[in-house]
């Protein structure tokens, strides 16, 4: 009997099942070959645009992904610099190789933690709640919660050209009988595709022919325990390639449109939208002349090359003639053709703010199995579907991330609230109160609360103690930093745009101007300051009026939020509530006001005639 079982090893799998040893819970991770732990069968790259941080988050609640990135990247690259510190996000090019191999040194060496290499076959449920699974080998075992993160391994579907096999990304087996189980039970599910581009012998490219893209050149890591020691330094660090498609492209994969998988009426599944195939991109975007792709690497140790925006179903012999019709890739090898994949999801509509399933009992679900796509969003959803298992055990509330607090609540909440009919990806415009949940302050936000469920360790919190500690005690010190009209600081001021001081002031109140960086005044402050700390202050206080307006917002979000709405309402013969949101609200079954305002369909007349009803009751 253990208490918690997890199914899979992919980035959910792991997460979840780190998350209930450190919630010193018995935990076994099911998984056909540890050594393919955190494969990454698509991108070999973590983070990019609210991903990165949604990494750092994790980090906060003390996950492994962000301190396993970290070790194993090749290059570094903090993206939108040029734009508001709400979209900052760091992103990652990740040696699959030694990804892979960290994660099974570590899970393998975890205390508490057994792995079964073995198949799941069936889930074992008696009056709708789970006991346990059943291995493919016959053998029954047993748990208080199950938690399934079995990304795209469910009655998964290889898909290309005029072919369709039966089987698992990088030739890995399917699972065929489990989703019929769910069924079965109640549990609603649906097809979904997403794809895989080709890879290409690396000495088979004329890079001469692309434009280099190198990381950046500072220091910047997922998790806070990184030290420079820990990384590449920038000089050792990989470079990726910029090419486009050319028109010879477009016309080949034009004449080929019937080959394909997604338009020969092979694919049933849905694709994703903010990642489609290059057929895809054509179709839809008729009008464009050219697309990116990037030439990324995969590992110091493979000759290959990950060609980023070219995922095709494509026949072979067709993706011979597209690769050949690129830039710097006319003599190129393939070391391994595209394809598309289907597999099973289940819909998230069925599914509580904990990530704990409606219909079955003790039942979690984490990552692509709950229609996301992408490594972080399933590394953000085990985590939590492994810390509210943990907490459903012992019988505590669970706990659920609100929207002004990380990208991880905003994800679960669009879920759970709007499902999704194609693989979900997080944006910076699906969350409201993006100037709050930045890359610099996920620990700020989580760290707290990480360390209360047990997640974090005693040491870490009071290294986060000791950090804001010092940015507090450094703000102060500026605010008494008074810096006096002269030729120096006027000429300083002059080389960004500004006239000089009129009069002297703080060197706090001098930073609230654009462009002012903290290093810039240390002549004057004559102090030394943690580059991390000091960027910590700058944003802070450039953007104060804009922070404190959002906070504002979000404190009238947390007023709906604690309308808590009882889980027995007679929806459907509520009085005055139209007929379409009476049957939205008994189907997903809010939990609050605030929660019940974000479904499709449900409207602000609705929200009032429900908020009337809760009042009175």
């Amino acid at each position: 009997m253990y208490d918690v079982i997890v199914v899979g090893a992919g980035h959910a799998g792991i997460e979840a099942v780190m998350a209930c040893c450190r919630m010193k819970k018995k935990a076994a991770l099911v998984t056909l070959d540890l050594n393919m732990a955190g494969s990454m069968p698509c991108n070999p790259s973590i983070g990019g645009p609210a991903k990165g941080i949604v990494v750092r988050e994790i980090d906060a609640l003390g996950g492994l992904i962000p301190l396993v990135a970290d070790r194993t990247a090749l290059q570094f690259k903090m993206l939108n610099t040029t734009k508001g510190p709400g979209v900052w996000s760091l992103r990652v090019q990740s040696d699959k190789v030694e990804y892979k191999k960290e994660m099974a040194r570590i899970l393998s060496q975890t205390p508490g933690l057994e792995v079964i290499e073995e198949g799941c076959a069936s889930l074992i449920i008696e009056n709708q709640c789970v006991k346990g699974i059943r291995l493919q080998s016959g053998r029954e075992v047993f748990s208080k919660t199950v938690i399934l993160t079995t990304g795209t391994y469910m009655a998964s579907t290889i898909l290309r050209g005029h072919t369709a096999t039966e089987s698992g990304p990088e030739d890995q087996p399917t699972i065929q009988t489990l989703s019929e189980c769910l069924r079965k039970h109640g549990v609603r599910t649906f097809r979904l595709k997403t794809g895989t581009p080709p890879r290409i012998q690396k000495d088979s490219i004329d890079f001469s022919q692309a434009e280099v893209q190198p990381g950046t050149d500072d220091f910047f890591a997922f998790s806070e325990t990184t030290k420079p020691s820990d990384v590449l330094s920038f000089e050792n660090q990989e470079v990726c390639h910029l090419i486009y498609t050319a028109p010879l492209t477009h016309q080949i994969i034009r004449n080929h449109l019937h080959d394909s998988a997604m338009y020969s009426g092979l694919v049933k599944g849905v694709g994703p939208r903010y990642c489609p195939s290059i057929e895809d991109k054509l179709v839809r975007f008729a009008d464009k002349e050219r697309h990116q792709l990037f030439l990324e690497p995969e590992s110091k140790s493979m000759d290959t090359i990950y060609l980023q925006g070219f995922s095709t179903s494509m026949p072979v012999d067709v993706q011979e003639e597209m690769v050949h019709s690129l830039p710097g890739l006319q003599n190129a090898k393939i070391e391994k053709y595209a394809y598309a994949i289907e597999y099973d999801a289940v819909d998230p509509l069925q599914m509580k703010p904990s990530m704990e399933n409606k219909i079955i009992e003790n039942l979690f679900t984490a990552g692509q199995i709950n229609g996301t796509s992408g490594y972080e969003e399933a590394a953000g959803q085990g985590l939590m579907a492994g810390i509210n298992a943990c907490l459903k055990i012992d019988q505590k509330p669970p706990f659920i991330l609100k929207r002004d607090e990380a990208y991880i609540g905003v994800m679960i909440d669009d879920l759970c609230t709007k499902g999704t009919k194609e693989p979900y990806r997080l944006l910076t415009s699906r969350a409201e109160y993006r100037l709050l949940l930045r890359h610099d302050n996920a620990d700020q936000r989580l760290l707290r609360k990480g360390y209360e469920i047990g997640v974090v360790s005693k040491e870490r919190y009071e290294d986060f103690l000791k950090k804001m500690d010092m940015i507090q005690s450094t703000k102060e010190a500026l605010a008494t930093v008074h810096i006096k009209p002269g030729p120096d600081i006027d000429a300083y001021l002059h080389s960004l745009g500004f006239d000089g001081l009129g009069h002297g002031m703080s060197a706090l109140e001098l930073l609230k101007r654009p462009k002012v960086k903290v290093k810039d005044l240390l002549p004057w402050i004559q102090k030394t300051i943690d580059p991390k700390i000091a960027s910590q202050i700058e944003i802070e206080v450039k953007y104060a009026g804009y922070i404190e307006k959002a906070k504002r917002d979000a404190r009238h979000l947390q007023t709906m939020e604690s309308r808590v709405l009882p889980l027995d309402l007679d929806y459907l013969h509520m009085d005055n509530l139209r007929l379409e949101a009476r049957q939205k609200l008994d189907q997903i079954r809010p939990r609050t006001l605030g929660q019940a305002s974000r479904i499709s369909g449900i409207n602000p007349s609705d929200i009032a005639i429900l908020s009337l009803f809760v009042k009175g009751k």
